[in-house]
């Protein structure tokens, strides 16, 4: 295999295994102002279209927001966030800083009116934006999945053409290249696990 091939190839050698990423992965809050490339967005995407889902329903849907699109949000999250008065000083700082997110992906549900397709089309989603975030960080890409109350707000759907009658967002994944990669400490798998008889 050529150098070429190795690069664009979703299991190239630079690339870790599966049980790595699943291991390095974490939940990214700074990101530097670089780009992620398409090519690495597409195997992303590729790996989240390949989740599982009941019945073959393909629930999700990925709306890559560009530089456009993504300031409108921007916006709409400050207004937002200034409800009570406008953000001044270290509060809007800290509000520029957190939104330093050079790349968004929105991520959707198809709706379903059956109660029980919905349960496990929203779990088919989240296994989607999981592998996802697996693949970004096998190739070194941090990544945030949002679930604040921009993504539940009635000026997100109309800012991004989702007719929600149809669609309900699940959640916008930021991601980028980390400034600082967080080590939160998980309870041991002996206080969650249990072994029936």
């Amino acid at each position: 295999m050529n150098t070429a091939q190795e690069h664009t190839h979703p299991t190239h050698a630079q690339a870790m295994s599966a049980l790595e990423a699943i291991h390095a992965r974490r939940t990214i809050h700074r990101f530097q102002a670089r780009a992620v490339s398409a090519e690495l967005v597409e195997r992303a995407l590729e790996a989240g279209h390949m989740a599982p889902n009941h019945k073959l329903t393909w629930p999700w849907r990925f709306y890559v927001v560009g530089p456009e699109t993504k300031a409108m949000m921007d916006n709409a999250a400050l207004k937002m966030k200034s409800v009570n008065g406008p953000l001044e000083g270290a509060s809007l700082e800290l509000f520029k800083e957190k939104r330093i997110h050079p790349q968004l992906i929105i991520i959707t549900q198809k709706r379903s009116t059956d109660p029980v397709e919905a349960k496990e089309d929203y779990a088919a989603v989240a296994c989607a934006i999981q592998n996802i975030c697996l693949s970004f960080t096998a190739e070194g890409v941090g990544t945030k999945w949002s679930t604040g109350s921009l993504t539940r707000s009635p000026q997100a759907y109309q800012l991004l053409n989702i007719d929600e009658r149809v669609e309900e967002i699940v959640g916008f994944l930021w991601y980028g290249y980390a400034t600082h990669t967080p080590s939160p400490k998980r309870p041991a798998l002996s206080d969650v696990r249990r072994d029936l008889p």
